[in-house]
């Protein structure tokens, strides 16, 4: 796969949404972005906060615009606050630093695009994440420190 289409990226949505769903999740935001950081696909459950469009998106985009999952990201932030808070206004979206942003792989290892979840805790949220890529055969980065 060399790039993640609408038809993946609403199944990814689906998935995503399933495995909230079976495990009692709070209401989720499932936004999943292409290689170039373009939304391909967003889905708010009923009850889901404002904001957590805003947030999924942000998580995803910090995954895809830094290049490692949003775990990571939330590790950096802390060691470089700074940096972080001048990162947000500088892209097409907000970075936000917390778990529930995973870069997509191909079989490859290639980075095809990422997926951001926002509703719960952000380990619930990065659970989700990784189990959707995971379903659908791709590799998930969720950026987990071994």
């Amino acid at each position: 796969m060399s790039a993640l289409t609408l038809k993946v990226a609403l199944e990814l949505t689906v998935q995503a949404l399933g495995v909230g769903r079976g495990i009692h999740a709070s209401p989720l935001t499932v936004a999943v972005l292409d290689s170039g950081g373009h939304l391909l696909a967003l889905q708010r459950e009923d009850g889901a906060s404002l904001l957590r469009p805003s947030i999924a998106i942000g998580k995803a985009w910090g995954a895809i615009a830094l290049g490692k999952g949003s775990r990571l990201l939330a590790l950096d932030a802390q060691q470089r606050p700074a940096f972080f808070a001048a990162l947000n206004g500088m892209g097409q979206s907000d970075v936000v630093p917390a778990p529930g942003g995973v870069l997509i792989r191909d079989e490859s290892g290639q980075v095809v695009g990422a997926i951001g979840i926002s509703g719960d805790t952000s380990d619930i949220d990065e659970q989700c994440a990784i189990s959707a890529v995971e379903a659908l055969g791709l590799r998930a980065d969720a950026g987990v420190v071994a």
